[in-house]
């Protein structure tokens, strides 16, 4: 038992190491999505240590077994699935070389928190697996503990280099490895030395919990990392207008809710090159969920529904502009424009339940906000714009400033002096000689001359805009369900609004004949609605928007140092008053000194459970420790007494020899209970109550049974 006990001591304080190592991937994963993979392996990883260690047969076949063992683990908890009734398969061993090779590199394609799947976890257990089998090799083989932490410090330094943790995580932490830490060094270390550091540690934690600034690390592995698509994309779905206008009952998609909504985005369209428009958006990996725009300041509720595609024409999917999380599909997505993308580039059916963020704002409030001049993409520079273009948006804003009114003002230009083109000989093209034709000629075209006539236009005065193809919502079918087909489709502009992100807007008065929808697409229309005639407008009075509630956050930093704080401070504060109180009994030097050994031996049985009273004897306390410590520890306590005897009634004779051996006295004893195992030891360390004065009564405190 001794052997077992000395073995799970050494091995216990690098393993737990590893392990609070790997759960400092929880920026990038979320707290609970790591527990289970993390301290699977790592508990797996230190009872075979452990085992391994009582058969000396099995020691050289240590490392070998805990690794083979902690894979096991990982496997069961990641990998199940490839397994066959539990036991690993070649699929198995394919996926775990997958998280050695791939993992690593597919997270920082994702967006964060990435889903906890295996090809993007697996990485961290089999970071944590090596780093504990290693950490616990060095612990038991060499007489250096602190190279013991040596491989949980490089699992920790990779953790932070993917994402840094916030100033009051970071502090929770930095005291839990100082604890593992702390294990992995009792053998070098006092528990009295322990206690005064992690005292120290607590300080300098609180120090730094408030004086540290929260912000952005000045380096992460995360930036720049996109997703690639793995297959050239089809051609652009602006081209294929004119083909679903001509196979109107062609079905595209289902929806199952949403009915809310008026458009449903496919591609997002933001470079123009004078002939095409393209997208610049870079693709990552979907994660577990994503937040609001970081340009809405507004309020923004989830909203959501399943979506069954039966042929979008390519690899994009049905989406909003500001994704809150996907299910039942893993996509790519681009975050600043919402654009879903399947996963490399395939076509055909899917299904998938979305749920999406609603900017919340009224529509006075909509009509009096600027235009956001900084949104990515949507003053990206036209090239050689035609002169009677430009000068004819010039005309069309009736000197109105980039607002939103400006851009409701442009809106109902286009929507007033031009005519939707319809029937077999409908224009096609978006190119400048198009563009052209349609502005001062014909004045006929589709939503795709439309749409994008306004973007040039827009940002021509300023304003920015980005081209979006997708699908107006139709009418709910007699059975309720909504079936989205060729003749829905259309492309709009939008315009990024100041706080409130990108909103969509209408120059052919027709995106909205089927549903006016809900939330930022009704506060459009009411402010579209109340827009005065040409002759009344008059300029808007800018209102800055001041930040909404936005999603529910998180605790902050308060109410994580609230909840760590007892969590911290009775295990490591309650050690160092026993170190301050017995450095403070010594230093007293003399017949003081000699005395305060005495009570310091005192109080240690009491720690055990062991009865004391204010007029005991130190022989008394010997024989009454006999219930809890050996015949050893008994005669250490009774020369204790004879020193106690010279300094009651020898007065000054009381040299430095006697102070030494008095306190020598002391560590014999609390080495000697110490022998009765590793739980009463750290139970009576931790135990308050003898930092108190001894009571009168003698009787035996209850509820210790180690002390019965």
């Amino acid at each position: 038992m001794e052997r077992l006990d000395r073995l799970s001591g050494r091995a216990a304080g690098p393993v737990l190491a590893a392990a609070v190592a790997g759960l400092c991937f929880a920026p990038v994963y979320g707290l609970t999505r790591l527990l289970v993979p993390v301290l699977v392996p790592a508990l797996v990883v230190l009872a075979v240590t452990v085992l391994c260690g009582l058969r000396p047969a099995l020691v050289d076949w240590r490392p070998l077994l805990s690794t083979l063992a902690g894979l096991l683990a990982v496997a069961e908890t990641l990998l199940f699935g490839t397994t066959l009734a539990g036991l690993p398969t070649g699929r198995t061993l394919g996926a775990l070389a997958g998280g050695v090779t791939s993992s690593w590199r597919l997270v920082l394609e994702s967006t964060w928190p990435a889903r906890a799947d295996a090809d993007l976890l697996l990485f961290v257990p089999l970071l944590v697996t090596a780093a504990a089998v290693f950490g616990a090799e060095l612990r038991l083989r060499l007489r250096a503990p602190l190279a013991a932490l040596l491989p949980s410090l490089a699992v920790l330094v990779v953790g932070q280099l993917y994402r840094a943790l916030s100033p009051g995580v970071a502090v929770a932490a930095a005291l839990a490895y100082a604890m593992a830490a702390a294990v992995t060094l009792a053998s070098r270390v006092t528990l009295a030395r322990l206690a005064a550091a992690g005292a120290v540690s607590v300080l300098v934690a609180g120090l730094t919990l408030i004086l540290l600034p929260d912000r952005p690390a000045r380096f992460s592995l995360y930036d720049g990392r996109p997703a690639p698509v793995d297959a050239l994309l089809p051609a652009n779905p602006l081209d294929e207008i004119a083909y679903r206008l001509d196979h109107p009952d062609a079905e595209v998609f289902r929806l199952t809710g949403g009915s809310d909504v008026d458009r449903w985005p496919l591609v997002v369209l933001d470079d123009f090159d004078g002939a095409n428009w393209n997208p610049t958006g870079q693709y990552r990996r979907m994660g577990r969920s994503l937040p609001p725009g970081p340009r809405v300041l507004v309020g923004a509720r989830q909203r959501g529904a399943e979506v069954t595609v039966a042929d979008t024409g390519g690899p994009w999917l049905p989406s909003q502009t500001w994704p809150a999380s996907v299910d039942g599909i893993a996509p790519l997505v681009v975050p600043e424009s919402g654009v879903l993308l399947r996963p490399d580039a395939g076509t055909g059916p899917a299904r998938y339940t979305i749920r999406w963020w609603q900017p919340d704002v009224d529509w006075p409030t909509l009509s009096r906000l600027p235009v956001d001049a900084g949104a990515p993409g949507g003053l990206n520079p036209l090239p050689d714009p035609p002169d009677d273009v430009v000068k004819l948006a010039e005309q069309a804003m009736s000197g109105q400033r980039p607002t939103f009114q400006g851009a409701l003002v442009l809106e109902k230009y286009l929507s007033t002096h031009y005519h939707a083109a319809g029937g077999p000989g409908r224009p096609t093209g978006h190119g400048w000689p198009q563009l052209r034709n349609f502005l001062l000629g014909t004045r006929d075209g589709t939503s795709e001359q439309f749409a994008a006539a306004y973007v040039v236009m827009a940002r021509a005065v300023g304003i920015p805009a980005r081209l979006v193809v997708g699908f107006r919502t139709p009418r709910p079918a007699a059975d309720g369900s909504i079936v989205v087909r060729n003749r829905d489709v259309l492309a709009w502009p939008e315009v990024a609004v100041q706080g409130v992100g990108w909103v969509g807007l209408d120059p052919t008065g027709s995106a909205t004949g089927a549903t006016t929808g809900t939330g930022l697409s009704a506060a459009t229309a009411e402010a579209r609605a109340a827009l005065p005639p040409l002759g009344e407008l008059r300029e808007p009075e800018i209102t800055p928007v001041a930040p909404g509630p936005g999603p529910a956050a998180g605790p902050g930093v308060p109410w994580v140092a609230l909840v760590a704080a007892p969590l911290v401070g009775w295990p490591l504060g309650v050690p160092a008053l026993w170190t301050v109180r017995s450095w403070r009994r010594r230093r007293r030097g003399g017949a003081a000194a000699v005395l305060g050994a005495w009570a310091e031996v005192r109080d240690r049985l009491r720690a055990y459970g062991v009865a004391v009273t204010p007029g005991m004897t130190v022989r008394d306390l010997g024989a009454a420790a006999r219930t809890v410590a050996d015949d050893g520890t008994v005669g250490d306590i009774r020369e204790l007494a004879g020193l106690v005897d010279r300094a009651l009634w020898a007065g000054g004779r009381v040299g430095a020899e006697d102070v030494t051996r008095a306190w020598a006295s002391v560590r014999a004893v609390r080495r000697g209970l110490g022998r009765g195992g590793r739980l009463p030891r750290v139970r009576a360390l931790l135990d308050p109550r003898p930092l108190l004065p001894p009571a009168t009564g003698g009787r035996r405190r209850p509820g210790w049974p180690w002390a019965r």
